[in-house]
């Protein structure tokens, strides 16, 4: 069964100067292969329809309107992965009343065993690119760890000279998403949600929408006023580069 995660989201930044901001949001596990049937089932919940919240697919991927697990299984081919497409989760936030802003949307994929062999992390930036690092996985106990060069521009404070490094607790009664951000020294920044999971009823929905009315919005806006402080300490200024094809 898809599940609800509500949870809470740390950044911390180290060096040069010490920033840290906090904010509690709310993520929903899907499997891309049943929303329409999922959807059916739900009243306050709708694929690719308004609703109080809904996922459509061209808020994810290209853009476009293929499906969305038609996306990833071609996201998969082309890397040289598609014996994990089996099965493909999703853990990203809905929109709510049609407004959408997901900076991290994380696909599970699994191989016919049902292991989990590869997951696709697509970032999105408040300039409307979006950009998936997909990267193999193994069957380990404990949480997964990969890595990456970074590719694509999130914040205007940051240089592009940098590593990820991810540790994630895949989604069960929990989730963990860690994401160290490195330079030459060492971690700099550290981004990470934790949450605890359950069923994805109608109440649940209700109830988590009602803790979070704003979320959309109101992740965005602690964005631009979090880049206000850290400015104001003294950072300097990126400017955007072209985003990768």
């Amino acid at each position: 069964m898809n599940r609800l995660y509500p949870g809470r989201v740390n950044h911390t930044r180290s060096r040069p100067r010490r920033h840290a901001l906090a904010y509690r949001i709310f993520m929903l596990r899907l499997d891309v292969d049943d929303l329409d049937r999922e959807a059916a089932g739900l009243r306050l919940f709708s694929h690719n329809q308004f609703n109080l919240l809904s996922v459509h697919d061209a808020d994810h991927g290209d853009g476009s309107a293929t499906p969305l697990r038609d996306q990833v299984r071609l996201r998969l081919r082309a890397a040289g992965l598609a014996h994990a497409g089996a099965r493909i989760e999703a853990l990203l936030m809905p929109r709510i009343l049609g407004r959408a802003f997901n900076p991290l949307t994380v696909y599970f994929c699994h191989d016919v065993g049902g292991d989990l062999a590869a997951i696709l992390y697509e970032v999105h930036n408040t300039f409307g690119e979006r950009h998936g690092y997909m990267i193999a996985a193994h069957p380990t106990p404990g949480a997964v760890r990969q890595q990456a060069p970074k590719r694509f521009h999130v914040s205007p404070f940051m240089d592009m000279d940098l590593d990820y490094r991810f540790e994630v607790t895949p989604p069960g009664d929990a989730v963990s998403i860690r994401i160290a951000v490195l330079d030459a020294v060492g971690p700099m920044l550290m981004a990470s949600f934790a949450g605890r999971g359950e069923p994805m009823t109608d109440a649940a929905l209700l109830r988590a929408w009602i803790a979070h009315p704003w979320q959309t919005i109101g992740v965005l806006a602690a964005i631009h006023w979090e880049a206000l402080k850290i400015f104001a300490k003294g950072l300097g200024y990126r400017r955007r580069p072209p985003a990768p094809a």
